[in-house]
């Protein structure tokens, strides 16, 4: 393997500064996700989700941003999962989007909470078939023997709904991210990258620059 040590990379495909970025954080998150998007990056909407226990130990993991609302960012999981139980026991939370191929980051800290009954029901009844019966056959975060046990919860299930909907399971739902901050990240030459930083200060966001 080469040294990593010695892998070098210069940032030279964009700028970002106060002049050009949205007022709105929100709208100028949502523009660069559309760039993300038309450049055709695989999964724009992948995510590191961080959480913490109380006691200030952190995990993190890949999840899929859902929707972005004027307030914040949707996804949805198992209740019951690790990071389920994390963001019940401690909603705070930070998410971070990295295009790498267009040299940007977006990093966002924020509170989690439930949405509402309605809208996991409207968003669970949009998704396959297959991964409607996931939700049911998964006992997300849980020790199982093998594989052999999803594959058998997963045809129980199959059967099980032959004849009759899928219905929402009452342990699976959305999050929403009400962000505080939401810091731009755009890579720049020797190592001088622009770094914007929105602070939501009572109902106003408030923006400022970081050293690199």
């Amino acid at each position: 393997m080469k040294k990593l040590s010695d892998l070098r990379q210069e940032y030279t495909l964009g700028e970002l500064s106060e002049k050009n970025i949205l007022p709105n954080p929100i709208e100028q998150f949502k523009a660069w996700m559309q760039d993300a998007i038309d450049a055709r990056i695989i999964e724009p909407n992948a995510m590191v989700l961080a959480t913490a226990l109380p006691d200030g130990r952190p995990s993190a993991r890949v999840v899929l941003l859902k929707e972005v609302t004027p307030d914040g960012f949707v996804f949805f999981t198992n209740y019951e999962s690790r990071k389920g139980k994390e963001i019940i026991a401690n909603p705070h939370v930070a998410l971070v989007f990295d295009w790498h191929e267009m040299e940007r980051q977006v990093r966002v800290e924020g509170v989690a909470e439930k949405i509402s009954a309605e809208d996991s029901d409207r968003y669970f009844h949009s998704r396959p078939a297959n991964s409607r019966l996931g939700a049911w056959a998964s006992p997300q975060s849980q020790v199982i023997e093998n594989r052999s046990v999803l594959e058998q919860r997963q045809t129980h299930f199959e059967q099980h709904y032959t004849d009759r909907g899928i219905e929402r399971p009452p342990h699976w739902g959305g999050f929403w991210v009400i962000p505080y901050v939401i810091e731009f990240w755009q890579g720049r030459a020797n190592r001088l990258h622009d770094r914007l930083v929105f602070q939501k200060q009572d109902e106003d966001w408030h923006i400022c620059r970081l050293a690199p």
